[in-house]
């Protein structure tokens, strides 16, 4: 029988273990939030949202609207936040049920308009403060005007209070973010003070979640956690990573010594040599940087190189002294050799890696 093709394995029980393990860390009566952008960080967004939802998450996030709507059509009822909702989409998030963050007082003022139109009551939305990561987000030099809007249009509601770390994982960086945390409470305090009751307040990331306990609050937000990487060996150790990137040898060939592999003859080899072709190329999320020997794949227990220029649709590593054959199977990365492992050589980070892996790789999902 011939090794299946190229293909992410998703390991459910890996994801519920993280999900268990990460709701450990906070209060019983604290928020989950689970984050399933990008494609839920490339492991697939439904599969992965309908296993968090049985599990028993509080809330999910995405970015865009496009991807709640995938959910929504999926059968997804849990509430959803849209993290960066534009503003043509605005009416679509009342259509379909979705808590917008509300990031600028542009942003607030198309909401109330669609709000309005479309004869709403007190619309749960979710409003974003930027306290240092300067991205997105009000500041708090624009409360009164917000609090004037929100107050004097009952078609909206807050219900929610946020704000992004900006260095959670780095721990050089903890007077930095411990500021960050003291500013986002006190606009916190201003608001609810004005508001009369209590809002969600949420601004732990993952990384947050596991070295800033002061900052829980009514709800956390967890992305990269949930795919089983914690941002530090000490947390790696208790999660499991989900997904194993793995596909297969296509053709094995031998070149002398002076014969190019790749484009623009971007690797020569120095003597007589044998490499295999790989049925993944940068069209599939393996991007270019991993070229160039940057990157290294396992192939019947022993590690192959990558040689030269990464192609769209397959690469070549160097397999001289490997015994393989056509059709043997090749791990990319899996939860011993895992994609934050394969980044770092390559000098990037889990999260590129993983939300690269386009969707014409086929997703297989195990012990469900």
């Amino acid at each position: 029988m011939a090794t299946p093709g190229t293909r992410l394995e998703v390991d459910l029980a890996a994801l519920a273990h993280n999900f268990q393990y990460l709701k450990s860390k906070i209060p019983a009566d604290t928020l989950f939030m689970s984050v399933v952008k990008a494609n839920a960080y490339g492991h697939g967004i439904v599969p992965i949202a309908k296993k968090l939802a049985q599990l028993g998450t509080d809330y999910f996030a995405v970015a865009y609207v496009e991807e709640a709507v995938e959910l929504r059509d999926a059968g997804i009822q849990v509430p959803i936040l849209v993290l960066h909702p534009q503003l043509h989409t605005l009416e679509t998030c009342i259509e379909r049920c979705l808590e917008p963050v509300i990031y600028s007082t542009m942003v607030l003022d198309e909401f109330i308009a669609f709000a309005k139109a479309k004869s709403q009551q007190s619309y749960p939305i979710h409003l974003e403060f930027n306290t240092g990561l300067n991205r997105i987000g009000m500041d708090p030099e624009e409360l009164p005007e917000i609090l004037n809007k929100v107050l004097n249009n009952p078609s909206i509601k807050i219900r929610g209070l946020q704000s992004h770390l900006s260095a959670s994982d780095d721990l050089k960086e903890r007077d930095f973010t411990l500021n960050q945390i003291e500013t986002f409470k006190n606009i916190c305090n201003r608001i609810e003070q004005q508001l009369g009751y209590t809002c969600i307040r949420h601004t732990d990331n993952t990384s947050g979640i596991l070295n800033y306990d002061n900052a829980h609050y009514q709800m956390v937000r967890s992305g990269i956690g949930l795919y089983g990487y914690g941002n530090d060996a000490a947390h790696d150790k208790n999660l499991r990573p989900v997904a194993a990137l793995k596909s297969v040898i296509s053709q094995i060939r031998k070149i002398a010594g002076g014969d190019s592999v790749s484009y623009n003859r971007s690797f020569k080899a120095q003597q007589a040599m044998t490499y295999a072709v790989i049925a993944l190329g940068h069209g599939d999320g393996i991007n270019r940087i991993y070229g160039y020997g940057k990157a290294s794949v396992l192939i019947n227990g022993q590690w192959a190189p990558t040689l030269g220029i990464i192609c769209m649709d397959m690469f070549m590593v160097d397999v001289t002294h490997i015994k393989c054959q056509v059709g043997d199977q090749v791990t990319i990365f899996d939860q011993q050799s895992t994609a934050s492992d394969m980044a770092e050589k390559a000098g990037t980070i889990s999260y590129e890696l993983l939300t690269g892996i386009q969707r014409r790789v086929q997703r297989v999902y195990l012990n469900n």
